[in-house]
C-alpha cells in the first residue's frame, strides 16, 4: 500500500478512537520527528520533549487534518511548531549543547554536496578522516542560521522534496531553493577550508 493510503486509512481509524492506529503513526514518524528535532536543537532532552509534545498535539488535533496536503507535512509543520516553541522558551538561559547528538545524523556519505577538491575522496577512506570530517560537518551545519538549517535538515537528511520542503515551512519553491543553495554553498565553504587543510 502507498504511504500516502495507508497514512489516510491510519488517520480514520484514529479519528474513530483506535490507538493502535496512534501508535503505529508514531512508529512510522518518530524517528523521521526525532531527526527533525536534534538537528535543530542539537539537545537530546529537548528534542525528546518537543517529539513528544509534537505527537501529542497530533493526537488533539487529528480532527483538524483535512487532506489538503499529505499527513507527513501536516506532522512536520506540527514538529517545527514544537520545536520552536521549545527553542524561543530554551532562548532566555544558555545551555550546552552536544554536537555529539547528531552523529548519527550527518554521514558525510550521505550529504550531497558536489567537493570543490580533488583528491579528498582518496583520504576519506580514512576512518580517523571521516571522522573529522563528520565533526567539521555537525559544526558547519549548527552554525548555519535556523532558516537554512531548517531546510537542510528536511532536504537533505530527511530526503524530502523541494515542493515538500516549501509545502511545510509555508514558503515559494522559489524562496526554498535559493535558501537551500545558500545552505550547501555555506557548508561547502566550510567542509573546502577543512579539506584544504588536509589534501596533501
Amino acid at each position: 500500500m502507498p504511504v500516502t493510503d495507508l497514512d489516510t486509512t491510519l488517520v480514520e481509524r484514529v479519528r474513530g478512537g483506535d490507538k493502535s492506529a496512534f501508535e503505529d503513526l508514531m512508529l512510522r514518524y518518530e524517528d523521521k520527528v526525532y531527526r527533525l528535532a536534534i538537528g535543530m536543537m542539537k539537545n537530546r532532552e529537548d528534542a525528546l520533549d518537543a517529539v513528544q509534545d509534537a505527537f501529542l498535539n497530533v493526537y488533539r488535533k487529528i480532527d483538524t487534518f483535512r487532506g489538503e496536503s499529505a499527513f507527513s507535512t501536516w506532522l512536520y509543520k506540527i514538529a517545527l511548531n514544537s520545536v520552536y516553541m521549545k527553542l524561543r522558551s530554551r532562548s532566555r538561559h544558555e545551555q550546552t549543547e552536544s554536537l555529539d547528538d547528531l552523529e548519527h545524523i550527518l554521514d558525510p556519505a550521505r550529504v550531497r554536496i558536489q567537493m570543490p577538491i580533488r583528491g579528498w575522496s582518496e583520504r576519506a577512506d580514512d576512518r580517523l578522516l571521516r571522522k573529522e570530517l563528520a565533526q567539521v560537518l555537525r559544526e558547519a551545519v549548527a552554525a548555519l542560521p535556523e532558516e537554512y538549517r531548517i531546510i537542510f535538515t528536511l532536504r537533505e537528511v530527511e530526503e524530502l522534496s523541494n515542493q515538500e520542503v516549501a509545502d511545510i515551512l509555508g514558503l515559494s519553491l522559489a524562496a526554498t531553493k535559493t535558501r537551500l543553495h545558500r545552505a550547501r554553498l555555506f557548508l561547502r565553504q566550510s567542509l573546502s577550508r577543512y579539506l584544504q587543510g588536509n589534501v596533501a
